[in-house]
């Protein structure tokens, strides 16, 4: 259960990928490395830190070519989805937020069992969660959404995702602390959005005349 979650998570990560260059005259061989960077990046990140050997898609390629494959097969169907559902916006949001859950509660998890902390787990959870959106997102040449405002609580519902896994796994074994995980996030991204909920902002120093 535990490896098609993994592969889920990389498959949904590549999608959101390949959907964040919608509109950004990307061809198919640019889509396809920002939905590997998107759905592998994270992870990479994560076990060069903690030094896990071999990194997680190096010791199994099969993450590599199931985020290939969902890359390319995201390209040809991208308009036929988009007819389907005409909001493109929510396709992305769902996408973008299902990545994000899949990918904090595994980051979270994978570092737990390495024998790390509970704080370094939830520190890893979010890195992994959030750190392949962003280097995405730099590489279409937007501010990532780790950093926007208008992206309402993105790390935010990773970071307590992260928490609930930990917390629950405590209590009531791995596989309700994975449901429990991915559904907060889940959950929380979309309530954001739809809400609008947001932290609070650094203001601006307000300007004196004279």
């Amino acid at each position: 259960m535990q490896y098609l979650l993994e592969h889920l998570a990389i498959y949904v990560s590549a999608m959101s990928g390949v959907l964040a260059a919608r509109g950004k005259r990307v061809d198919l061989f640019g889509v396809v490395v920002l939905g590997i960077v998107t759905a592998l990046g994270g992870g990479t990140i994560r076990d060069v830190i903690l030094d896990l050997r071999p990194v997680f898609w190096v010791g199994d390629p099969w993450f590599l070519l199931t985020a290939f494959a969902c890359a390319v097969l995201t390209f040809m169907v991208e308009g036929a989805l988009m007819r389907m559902h005409p909001m493109a916006r929510d396709l992305m949001n769902l996408a973008d937020a299902a990545s994000l859950a899949l990918v904090t509660m595994v980051g979270t998890e994978k570092t737990l069992a390495a024998g790390f902390s509970p704080v370094i787990a939830v520190t890893m959870g979010v890195l992994t969660g959030t750190a392949g959106g962003i280097i995405r997102d730099m590489m279409v040449g937007e501010i990532p959404m780790v950093f926007r405002q208008e992206i309402y609580l993105y790390a935010t519902a990773s970071l307590a995702g992260a928490i609930v896994f930990i917390s629950v796994a405590r209590a009531g074994g791995a596989d309700l602390a994975q449901l429990a995980s991915i559904a907060t996030v889940f959950i929380l991204r979309l309530a954001a959005i739809r809400k609008k909920w947001r932290l609070p902002t650094l203001g601006r120093e307000s300007s004196h005349d004279g």
